[in-house]
């Protein structure tokens, strides 16, 4: 359950006065030593490669072309490396413009057939008809395996939930006025929403990210007082597995290729920031393993899930990618919904045997 999206473009660096080779000082605005030739920013340029060639390996030819073009603010003009880089966006610019080019010809020659024939194209086959349903069929498959597990009351409700969580994905893209997909539903693992954009902020990427925990909390909440008005178990289940999904979510680092909201909104915090949240998992882990250890009905999903996503947080706070500006609203927002979460998991408890 996570919204598909790039690593947001680095942060312009400090002002670097000391040559990272050689500790020669540097005038501002240096871009290179002039007794070694090291690169100043060199670790920035890397950083921005790195993502353009991603970009470029999904095909996203104007969004590679903008973050290479943005490399060159860094490199002295007259570099090897400034020259070579300058030929590979001539080299993209070639590249966009004949596609235009073909489809100025094809609509030219097809005349008035041309939106069908460009369609048909795009289109490739008639499974282009169910790729564009895949959001119904998708969520029809997802239900189906949990009503054959669990019954058509438990699939209702587990598939709504995860619905409403991508559903706040989804929101708090279209309310920055970005393109998204519909979410894509994975069935056995979650589901997945899919968006596009280059250069977002931080602190946007982070409230993307966190809108489906949040709608995710609001949704477990409904099940518990719904549960708490008519006392039907099935409900406190869905509350809890509600909870616990959620909480799971905001698990900081990137796993098997896959990227939790926890690990999006992590760029967003400083090392600070991200072991106070880290303080408030293995405080929660802590108290829910005393009430483990006196025989209650605290299940094991309450338990190792703060430890999880604070161990992931502690490891966070090592690694390089925090912000110059810390993001105070970012962190609030993180820290409410481990409270949040980790409060309404208490109050669900899921006896053992059940």
């Amino acid at each position: 359950m996570s919204a598909t999206v790039l690593p947001p473009e680095p942060a312009p660096p400090s002002v670097i006065n000391s040559c990272p080779s050689c500790s020669h000082w540097l005038p501002d605005g240096t871009l290179a030593c002039p007794d070694c030739q090291t690169l100043t920013y060199g670790v920035h340029l890397a950083g921005i490669a790195a993502q353009a060639q991603q970009l470029e390996q999904e095909q996203k030819w104007a969004e590679a072309r903008d973050r290479w073009q943005s490399a060159l603010q860094w490199l002295p003009e007259d570099t090897r490396q400034a020259s070579s880089i300058q030929q590979h966006i001539a080299q993209l610019d070639a590249r966009m413009k004949a596609e235009d080019d073909q489809k100025a010809r094809w609509k030219k020659r097809l005349g008035p057939l041309a939106p069908v024939a460009l369609f048909l194209i795009k289109a490739k086959s008639w499974l282009f008809l169910v790729f564009k349903f895949k959001f119904l069929l998708s969520g029809l498959l997802y239900f189906g395996l949990y009503w054959a597990l669990y019954g058509w009351w438990f699939a209702v409700g587990f598939t709504l939930s995860i619905f409403l969580h991508e559903m706040g994905h989804y929101t708090a893209v279209k309310m920055r006025g970005l393109k998204a997909d519909l979410p894509m539903f994975l069935p056995g693992f979650g589901a997945y929403v899919r968006w596009y954009s280059a250069g977002v902020s931080r602190d946007d990427l982070a409230s993307i990210a966190l809108a489906g925990p949040l709608f995710g909390l609001v949704t477990a909440l409904a099940c518990y007082g719904l549960y708490r008005e008519t006392h039907k178990p099935l409900l406190l289940v869905l509350a809890n597995i509600g909870a616990w999904l959620n909480l799971l979510n905001l698990f900081p680092l990137r796993f098997l290729g896959i990227a939790p909201d926890g690990s999006q909104a992590a760029y967003a915090l400083s090392r600070m920031q991200r072991g106070l949240i880290a303080a408030t998992c293995l405080l929660f882990f802590g108290l829910s393993a005393q009430g483990a250890t006196g025989g209650d009905l605290v299940g094991p999903n309450t338990l190792w899930t703060f430890l999880i996503v604070g161990l992931g947080m502690a490891w966070r706070c090592f690694s390089n990618d925090v912000p110059e500006k810390p993001g105070t609203k970012s962190f609030v927002y993180f820290q409410a919904l481990v409270l949040a979460l980790g409060f309404l998991l208490y109050l669900t408890p899921i006896p053992s045997g059940r």
